[in-house]
């Protein structure tokens, strides 16, 4: 089954949604967004995703230490970074007993093909959490393997992304929104919906 992550959510209403939606990861933002949570925020969120639930922090611009300090004040396990520079970051966080998903943005095939050892290779659009969709068509672009599928994602469109890009799980953020940084129930439901009628 098509791994789903939730990315931006801010409050208790909407994480049990997507707990009780099934859904794999659920993100929980540190960097400056309207999706923004403070580290203490987030632990108390975290409280109520239950095991087998992947729950991760999202850092851009953050110092590795910075990165490590907000997820032990959320209690988390998991990072979702978006300006790697090497293997090294990757290996510093993973002493400080954290997984690593590594974020790239599409443009940069050799960004793409280099992972550094991260668990898990994440491709976004163009700029991270827009909403805009890049072209998925061509896999010669793309990663093997496991990979996470975000840009631009809708209940509309997911599927189709997932059967022509070959990616292995999906991120959505905006696309399950009603405005820039609220959850939409409905789109929430019609999302996760959407990626199981594929699944099928």
């Amino acid at each position: 089954m098509t791994f789903i992550k939730m990315c931006g959510l801010r409050d208790e209403a909407t994480v049990d949604l997507a707990v009780g939606l099934g859904v794999d990861a659920i993100g929980f933002v540190f960097a400056v967004s309207p999706r923004q949570v403070t580290p203490e925020q987030a632990a108390r969120l975290r409280s109520r995703v239950p095991d087998g639930t992947l729950a991760v922090g999202v850092c851009v611009g953050m110092g590795l230490d910075e990165i490590v300090a907000a997820a032990r004040a959320a209690g988390l396990d998991h990072v979702q970074v978006h300006d790697l520079r090497s293997a090294a970051d990757v290996a510093a966080l993973h002493d400080a007993g954290l997984s690593v998903i590594r974020a790239v943005n599409t443009g940069g095939v050799a960004d793409i093909a280099d992972d550094f050892g991260a668990d898990l290779l994440l491709v976004d659009g163009a700029v991270a959490g827009a909403g805009v969709t890049w072209d998925w068509r061509d896999r010669s672009a793309l990663p093997s393997g496991r990979w996470i599928l975000a840009g631009g994602l809708t209940p509309d469109n997911v599927a189709r992304a997932v059967a022509t890009s070959g990616a292995w799980g999906v991120d959505v953020s905006s696309g399950i929104e009603s405005s820039r940084g609220v959850k939409d129930p409905a789109l929430m439901t019609a999302f996760a919906a959407a990626v199981r009628s594929g699944d099928s």
